[in-house]
């Protein structure tokens, strides 16, 4: 089972939250990653947004990271969404 949590925040405030689960795929843990962010992003209504360097940087070591304003291409009403793997089999 996958698990990876979405959370949007906005003046330290969680705003909104999801859990997306993989557990019928046979995809490496990167495909898994980037497909549960798509989802997220999908039901949040967002753009999906850009890996700058600093995120892949703080998801290799931390298996968390947080997207700002520069990794959108649209403009959004809160702080940063962030994702984080909870569960990996």
């Amino acid at each position: 089972m996958f698990r990876l949590w979405g959370k949007i925040f906005k003046d330290n405030h969680l705003i909104k939250d999801t859990v997306i689960y993989d557990g019928s795929t046979k995809l490496n843990r990167t495909r898994k990653v980037f497909a549960g962010l798509e989802q997220i992003c999908h039901e949040f209504d967002l753009g999906n947004p850009i890996w700058l360097d600093k995120n892949i940087d703080e998801f290799k070591r931390q298996s968390k990271t947080r997207f700002y304003q520069d990794s959108f291409i649209e403009s959004v009403d809160f702080d940063f969404l962030e994702i984080h793997v909870i569960e990996e089999d």
